[in-house]
């Protein structure tokens, strides 16, 4: 997909690897829409870079725990910069917690925030896609979702649930040439991470991540924007981890 001119949904769009794959799209000459449930310096400085780059950029809040803000986010973004061509669904956040742990209202939050949104976005998303004959889809999952990790069991779930949705929407949408896809980052220098304890850090660097460093949000960025433009790819989902997930031991 030429992205020069094409209109960019990115949720969680103003920190982290949603900030820096926004800016990263308006390189390419996109135009945006990011959005926040709750907007901050932070988001105003994204909204600054991608209009610095000369792009248009909508700064919109909404809580894709609801379906009614994701039928409104979409509506907003139409009616202020056009038909949407690319969704790049970033927000979301930790849940933390072991089975007995965790209560009944964080396990289906988690929920909401992660799964039931996707599937109100592309229900509101995909329609004028369907027109276009062309649209991109990618979905941020995590390392989590894939290996075991025995201190945030909500958190695994739900993201081992969108490697899934991606295949499905992508079998589903082929022949409408909207493709979907989704990536796996690790452990990736966000605020996300911020609260790991330098004894965590040291394990990770030491004896967890094989290329024994951090990611940046540019490296996961780069990976989307690739997934956004290829044309050829679908269905996938791709690790990002510094080798995090070949290890067996």
């Amino acid at each position: 997909m030429e992205l020069h001119g094409k209109v960019c949904l990115v949720t969680g769009g103003t920190r982290g690897i949603g900030a820096a794959t926004a800016v990263a799209l308006a390189r390419k000459g996109a135009d945006i829409a990011i959005v926040a449930r709750n907007p901050d310096e932070e988001a105003a400085e994204t909204k600054k870079t991608i209009e610095s780059l000369g792009r248009r950029c909508e700064l919109l809040v909404a809580d894709f725990a609801k379906a009614e803000d994701s039928k409104r986010c979409v509506g907003e973004t139409v009616a202020r910069l056009g038909a949407i061509s690319v969704l790049i669904h970033s927000a979301g956040g930790p849940v933390n917690g072991r089975l007995f742990e965790i209560t009944p209202e964080q396990w289906h939050g988690a929920f909401d925030i992660h799964v039931h949104a996707i599937f109100y976005l592309c229900r509101e998303v995909i329609p004028a896609m369907q027109k276009q004959k062309e649209g991109a889809i990618v979905l941020i999952s995590s390392t989590a979702g894939i290996r075991g990790i025995h201190t945030n069991i909500a958190y695994q779930v739900v993201k081992g649930a969108l490697p899934q949705f991606t295949r499905a929407l992508a079998r589903e949408f082929a022949d409408d040439n909207i493709r979907v896809n989704c990536v796996a980052p690790g452990v990736v220098r966000t605020r996300f991470h911020a609260g790991m304890t330098e004894q965590q850090r040291k394990l990770n660097l030491e004896h967890r991540i094989p290329l024994h460093r951090e990611g940046a949000p540019g490296q996961v960025a780069s990976v989307i924007l690739e997934l956004a433009e290829n044309d050829y790819i679908t269905g996938e989902t791709f690790t990002i981890d510094g080798g995090l997930t070949m290890r067996i031991a």
